[in-house]
């Protein structure tokens, strides 16, 4: 399969704008943009015939190409993510049978996780669109809670049928589960891993499907695949040792950077 690495990143974000261009500290103190570390994550995958940065940014644009990244300049109107990749992808001139997107929020996502959202689009041949899902242990799961309980969106999670079926993406942590967990105890509740791979004709019709009720409470854009009947395979990925955890606020900064500073990230 011919594979295209898109990384979308908008300027304006709603909660934390210029947030691409944040700089994050690794374990040797040197301070690097947001989207080059998740540049750099994305370069890091094995068997990928392309890697661009997607943006309708001058000063994202200009930061990209300054550490070597090729860049497609998207509309302003593309109302999230998978828009923007829709249209990096048709602005190269298509011809990818697979696009992958690795949101510029994600600097931790081993390659691993989009090695194995590629197997799985080869082993589902009904899946229009695959996302990685990590388990919880407790120390991320007590991570989760507490955004929520202090008010703040942090990560997303994900629940899906027997056969890895997505049945529901939420800001909220579901399932709900009143157990306290250890730290290194594994719990019932999945992690959403901000990364899709979709195949190239389902990205391309998404941009014309209706907007649902539950993409606009929950502010997922995952869900317009659900609530037009598409299937979205959840593919179980393993952690290998490695932390994860997006950067979705201004608080989020810090701990990303104990995180990398814990597993020895430069």
């Amino acid at each position: 399969m011919s594979v295209l690495i898109a990384i979308p990143a908008r300027y304006a974000s709603h909660r934390y704008p210029g947030k691409p261009l944040v700089p994050l500290k690794g374990v040797s103190g040197e301070g690097r943009t947001l989207i080059q570390r998740s540049w750099e994550a994305a370069i890091a995958v094995d068997g990928v015939d392309r890697v661009v940065v997607a943006t309708d940014d001058a000063r994202i644009r200009d930061e990209a190409e300054s550490f070597g990244a090729e860049v497609v300049m998207t509309s302003e109107a593309c109302a999230n993510g998978t828009e923007r990749c829709a249209e990096a992808h048709a602005n190269l001139g298509g011809g990818y049978e697979i696009v992958v997107n690795l949101q510029g929020d994600a600097p931790l996502t081993p390659a691993w996780f989009v090695f194995d959202l590629l197997k799985g689009l080869q082993a589902d041949s009904q899946a229009q669109i695959a996302t990685p899902v990590l388990r919880c242990d407790g120390r991320a799961l007590s991570a989760l809670k507490g955004d929520r309980a202090e008010g703040r969106v942090g990560g997303t999670t994900a629940v899906f049928d027997s056969g890895n079926r997505a049945l529901y993406f939420s800001k909220e942590v579901v399932p709900y589960t009143a157990t306290v967990y250890a730290s290194e105890v594994e719990t019932p509740v999945f992690h959403h891993v901000g990364v899709y791979a979709y195949r190239a004709e389902a990205l391309a019709a998404y941009p014309t499907w209706p907007h649902g009720p539950l993409e606009a409470l929950e502010g997922l854009e995952q869900l317009r695949f659900l609530e037009n009947g598409r299937h979205v395979l959840c593919v179980e990925v393993e952690a290998r040792g490695r932390q994860f955890w997006e950067l979705n606020n201004p608080q989020d900064v810090p701990r990303l950077e104990a995180m990398m500073a814990e597993m020895g990230i430069e």
